[in-house]
C-alpha cells in the first residue's frame, strides 16, 4: 500500500535523503523514527505529494504520486506535525468542507461527522468555533478529518501532539483497528514508547538513511535491549540521553 523505491532527495544542493526504500503492507502499522533532521518530515512530505523526489517512485494506495498525484492522494488521510485549521469554522463546518472535497454523501458526511466528533469529546463544541481551542482539540479535530473518507492509508505526522492521556489511548486503539480491517498506517513519531506499543513495523532512518526496517520485537532482540527507546538509542548511536546529563550536570553546574 505504501512503496518508497530508491528515493534521493536534495534539497538547496544539500543532499536529504539517500536511496532511501522501504514498504508497507495493507493491514499494517508503521512507525517511522529518527533524530530530528534525520528525513522523516522529507519523507512525509514524498508521501503525501507535496515534494518530489529527484529520483525513485512513490506510490501510496497502489498509485504512482508522480503519474498519478490525484488518485494518490484520494486514498489517504493525513495528519500534519503542525495542523493548520480554518479557525473561524465549526468542527462541523471544516468537517464538511473536507467531507464535500472528498465528494462524500451528504448524509453519511452528517452521519460520520456527528460520530467522530462523539468519540473525541467534541459533541458540545460541534457549532462552536475553534478561535479558542486547545491545541488537543484541534488535533482531534484533524484526526476526525483525516478519518473522515475512511481512507485505505493514514499518514501521520506526529498525530500525539497536544492530546491528554485519554485521547492517547484512543488513538492507540483505533490505529489498531485500522489495521484490523485492513487500513494500512504509516505513523511517524519522536515518542518511541508510542510507536513500539501499536507499530508491526518499525523504520529507523538517519541522516536520510534507512538503517532498521523490521518488527519491533526483532530491533530490540538485535540490539540487545529490551525497549525500543534503548534499541533506538543503540541503532543510532546516540549517546544515552542520561550520561549526557550527568555530564552536563557536572561542566555547566558541578
Amino acid at each position: 500500500m505504501i512503496a518508497v523505491q530508491h528515493v534521493n532527495v536534495a534539497l538547496d544542493g544539500k543532499p536529504i535523503l539517500h536511496d532511501v526504500s522501504f514498504q508497507v503492507g495493507q493491514g499494517s502499522v508503521a512507525g517511522y523514527v529518527g533524530p530530528n533532521g534525520a528525513g522523516k518530515t522529507t519523507t512525509m512530505r514524498l508521501l503525501t505529494g507535496a515534494l518530489t523526489p529527484d529520483t525513485g517512485r512513490v506510490l501510496v494506495g497502489g498509485m504512482d504520486m508522480a503519474e498519478q498525484p490525484v488518485e494518490a492522494k484520494r486514498r489517504f488521510g493525513y495528519v500534519p506535525e503542525h495542523g493548520h485549521l480554518y479557525e473561524s469554522f465549526t468542527p462541523t463546518e471544516y468537517l464538511a468542507f473536507i467531507g464535500r472535497m472528498h465528494g462524500l454523501d451528504e448524509a453519511l458526511l452528517a452521519h460520520r461527522t456527528a460520530a467522530l466528533l462523539r468519540f473525541w469529546g467534541l459533541g458540545e463544541q460541534a457549532d462552536q468555533a475553534m478561535t479558542g481551542f486547545s491545541k488537543g482539540m484541534k488535533q482531534k479535530v484533524l484526526l476526525a478529518a483525516a478519518l473522515l473518507h475512511d481512507p485505505p492509508v493514514l499518514l501521520l505526522d506526529e498525530p500525539l501532539t497536544g492530546l491528554d492521556a485519554h485521547a492517547v489511548l484512543q488513538v492507540r486503539a483505533l490505529l489498531r483497528a485500522q489495521a484490523l480491517v485492513g487500513k494500512t498506517v504509516f505513523y511517524s513519531s519522536h515518542l518511541l514508547d508510542a510507536v513500539e506499543k501499536v507499530a508491526d513495523q518499525v523504520i529507523v532512518i538517519r541522516d536520510g538513511r534507512i538503517l532498521r526496517d523490521d518488527s519491533p520485537e526483532a530491533i530490540m532482540a538485535d540490539a540487545g535491549e529490551g525497549t525500543l527507546e534503548s534499541a533506538f538509542s543503540r541503532i543510532t548511536a546516540i549517546a544515552d540521553a542520561t550520561d549526557e546529563v550527568e555530564r552536563l550536570m557536572t561542566e555547566a553546574f558541578g
